[in-house]
Order: structure tokens, then C-alpha cells, then sequence
């Protein structure tokens, strides 16, 4: 039998990362677990090793750090075991933009889109040498909506999956699978640490249902999953839009309504 590729996941301790952890275990994967709260790290490693007799190693992480992050990287350059980067690790915003300090701003960044950005640049080269292999991002509906009001968060989630669509037409000639996951609100520790509470929130999904959904949109290599979407052909119209309007846009003129002004 094959052996299975090794997952590492970041934001394992709690929500949407422990969920993949315990699901990918249960597929009889081993596990790299990242996050800061490294005694909630030892608590999951401990009951995965227990309830599904696979290797689940803890690496100490805030991806925020370079140090830290650069570690992380480090493991997914050398580590020819690793096959699988789910990359979940993210913060959410409180407040408008207006209400954001310099440092807000820089953390939420460093998170959502730079560690996340350089954990896939840091896998990517040797699942492509191998010819194989699956890089995960988390986005949010939030990325397509700007109307929801968390601009900073919005904006970052949207570089996830312009990213994720991105690595999919460079690297999936290659053999890799890239998957962009765009959960809508999750019942998870993001919105307490942003201080939301999540239960004032319209149609929360629990955390188990959607990395459910997500991993059948997995097993099915969709590059773009939103587990709460019913119709799925809105998705297509919306993404067919878009490649009409990149056909409208190659001109070498401006259009007519901007060559003659009143």
C-alpha cells in the first residue's frame, strides 16, 4: 500500500484546523500541527495518536513572527513527507476600516495573506519536483463581498483566492492540486478573538459541516469550494463573467465613453 502523504495544517489548535486535523487522521494521514497555544497543540497531537494510531508531530508557530513563520517554512522545504499544506491559519477584523491602528492592520496582513502566501511559495518547488501534491487555502465569502463590511478582512481573503486560482493554472500542469475554501460565518474562536460575538450573527455553520462539505469539494479537486452555496451554477456564471469581461478589457484604446468627454 501507498503511503499517504503527511498533512501539515495551520490554526490546528481550535475551529477549522482542529476539524481537518481529526479528519485527515482519521484517513490514516500523519499530521504536522501548527499554531501558537502549543498545550492545545499537545492536547489534539495526544488524542489523534489515540483515536487513529497515526504520527502527529506540534510545531510551535505565530505565523506573525518571521522566525517563527521562517521555521514553518523551513519544515515544508525539507520535509519530503509533507505532501499536504492546508493553509487556515487567519484572524478576522473588529471594527471599520477607520478604527484599524497601524498595528491591526500589519498583524491581520501578516497573517491572512504573507505567511499564508510564503508557507505555499515555501512547499511549492518540491511538490512540483515530486509531481504531486495538494496546497489548501481558506478564503471567506467575505473576499467577493464588500458589502459585509470587514474591508481589511475582505480584502485579504480576496488575495487568497486570486492567489489560489492563480497557483492553480501555474501548478496544476504540474500535478498539483490547489483548493480555494470559501466558508461564509463558521462557529470557531476567530470572532471571540476579534471581539464579535458570533452568536449575534445571522446562519452561523458549525465548524464540523463545513470542513465536511470542504473536503468533499476536495475529493472532487473543485479549485473553488463555498460550502454554504446551493446553486452552483452561480459560481459559474460568476466566474464566466469575469473571463468575459478579461476578453472586453484587452484593448489597445480606451472605450468610447471615455474618448469623448461632455
Amino acid at each position: 500500500m501507498a503511503t499517504l502523504p503527511s498533512v501539515l495544517i495551520t490554526g490546528a489548535s481550535s475551529g477549522i484546523g482542529a476539524v481537518y486535523a481529526e479528519r485527515f487522521a482519521k484517513r490514516g494521514h500523519n499530521l504536522v500541527l501548527v499554531a501558537r497555544d502549543k498545550s492545545r497543540l499537545d492536547a489534539l497531537a495526544a488524542q489523534l495518536r489515540e483515536a487513529h494510531k497515526v504520527a502527529v508531530d506540534v510545531l510551535q508557530a505565530d505565523l506573525t513572527q518571521p522566525i517563527e513563520l521562517a521555521a514553518v517554512e523551513t519544515r515544508l522545504r525539507e520535509d519530503a513527507r509533507i505532501g499536504i499544506l492546508i493553509n487556515n491559519a487567519g484572524m478576522a477584523q473588529s471594527g471599520g476600516f477607520v478604527q484599524q491602528s497601524a498595528q491591526d492592520i500589519e498583524g491581520l496582513i501578516a497573517l491572512n495573506t504573507t505567511a499564508l502566501t510564503r508557507l505555499a511559495a515555501a512547499i511549492a518547488p518540491r511538490l512540483v519536483q515530486a509531481g504531486a501534491g495538494t496546497i489548501v487555502n481558506i478564503s471567506s465569502v467575505v473576499g467577493l463581498a464588500p458589502e459585509l463590511g470587514m474591508t481589511i478582512y475582505g480584502a485579504t481573503k480576496a488575495f487568497v483566492l486570486f492567489l489560489s486560482q492563480g497557483l492553480n493554472l501555474e501548478l496544476s500542469p504540474k500535478g498539483i492540486y490547489v483548493q480555494a475554501v470559501l466558508p461564509a460565518a463558521t462557529r470557531t474562536e476567530i470572532w471571540g478573538r476579534a471581539g464579535i460575538d458570533v452568536n449575534t450573527l445571522p446562519e452561523v455553520m458549525d465548524v464540523d459541516e463545513l470542513v465536511d462539505a470542504a473536503l468533499v469539494g476536495y475529493d472532487r479537486r473543485e479549485l473553488v469550494t463555498i460550502p454554504p452555496l446551493r446553486v452552483a451554477e452561480r459560481w459559474d456564471a460568476l466566474d464566466g463573467a469575469r473571463q468575459t469581461l478579461l476578453a472586453d478589457v484587452r484593448q489597445a484604446q480606451a472605450a468610447d465613453r471615455y474618448r469623448h468627454p461632455a
